[in-house]
């Protein structure tokens, strides 16, 4: 799922420089991913049985590698934005199943280990952006995405026999729904993340390869997946010292750092940086909100938190398009100030925060 929902990432430069695809398709090539990966999840939440099948996590396996593989068969942006809406379908049906089934599997381990299992997120971003970093100077985009669709194929192979959570559970089994008003800020600070984010993610490498040589912008999402996979272990395990809403607040604080630091500061040292930051935090900031949501007792938290977080992606590329003509600065800029705005969310949820949860 890392590899075929954010390969796009270091491959959108190649694309920019050798296909013709101009800032504003590559920004709409970004929304279509997002809006597939909304439909996958909404499919997940409507589904409940496509999330316990292995047949849809094998088909979903096998449709993410397939249109990695046909994206250089095409020069027609409507043909890549149906090939990326494929892709973010798929990958938002592996995610579910991966994560029902981890969280299933090893309910009965510390919270450190599912989220060692969620740094495969993260695992496949390194992989990805390695890969085209090693492409670079040799080949041309067509050939990284049949890398990628490669490096996929063989992922899935690994991934094929993975075991769906059994028929009959659920992640709420057993708990009693307990509405609380200070879910509203939750699901706020979390949607305005999925815009800010998703800005980052989708742009982070075109705009550092702006302000320094071309191999350090690959390199930069190298390091982001690689500081991803330990990340959500890391705030598991910070969990045990302090409140999600205070990790919450504090991890978009560093986030929103992270993500303005290529805009003001230029230079190898800032790039590095801003990949450290933002791959340190943008899985935990997922597993935080999930589990808080979890924590409120909102009824169909995680269904609500992950729609909000799915529409945040679409708007942000969208929000941003007018800002492209300039370059990539000024986005970034937008999404640090978005993710400043959940950040303040976070804040008065944390202020309100009922003592008993904490």
């Amino acid at each position: 799922m890392g590899v075929g929902r954010f390969v796009y990432t270091p491959i959108l430069p190649l694309m920019h420089a050798q296909a013709g695809l101009s800032a504003s398709a590559g920004a709409n090539l970004a929304t279509a991913n997002y809006v597939g990966y909304l439909v996958g999840a909404l499919v997940g939440i409507l589904v409940p049985a496509a999330v316990r099948s292995r047949t849809v996590l094998r088909g979903s396996l096998v449709v993410l590698t397939g249109s990695l593989a046909a994206m250089p068969l095409s020069h027609a942006v409507p043909v890549w934005a149906v090939l990326r809406l494929l892709a973010g379908v798929a990958s938002a049906l592996v995610f579910v199943i991966a994560v029902s089934s981890l969280l299933n599997h090893l309910r009965e381990y510390p919270p450190q280990l599912p989220g060692w299992g969620l740094g495969g997120v993260g695992a496949g971003i390194a992989l990805s952006g390695l890969l085209v970093l090693v492409l670079r100077q040799a080949a041309d985009w067509r050939a990284a995405w049949w890398a990628a669709a490669a490096l996929a194929a063989a992922l899935s192979a690994a991934a094929w026999t993975l075991r769906p959570a059994p028929v009959g559970d659920a992640a709420d089994h057993g708990e009693q729904p307990r509405a609380h008003r200070w879910f509203g800020w939750l699901l706020a600070s979390y949607t305005l993340e999925g815009i800010g984010y998703i800005i980052a993610g989708t742009f982070l490498v075109a705009a550092i390869g702006q302000s320094s040589p071309g191999w350090i912008g690959s390199g930069a999402w190298v390091l982001v997946g690689l500081a991803a996979v330990p990340s959500a272990a890391l705030w598991a395990r910070l969990g045990r010292r302090w409140s999600r809403p205070d990790l919450l607040l504090a991890a978009l604080l560093v986030q929103a750092v992270g993500i303005a630091l290529p805009a003001l500061v230029g230079g190898i040292a800032a790039a590095l940086v801003s990949a450290t930051l933002f791959g340190g935090t943008f899985i935990g900031i997922s597993t935080l909100a999930l589990a808080t949501g979890a924590q409120l007792r909102f009824p169909r938290s995680v269904a609500l938190l992950t729609a909000g977080y799915s529409v945040g992606q679409i708007l942000g590329p969208v929000a941003v398009t007018p800002l492209l003509h300039h370059g990539y600065h000024q986005a970034l800029l937008l999404a640090a100030a978005v993710v400043l705005a959940a950040a303040a969310a976070a804040a008065v949820l944390r202020i309100g925060f009922p003592p008993g949860e904490r």
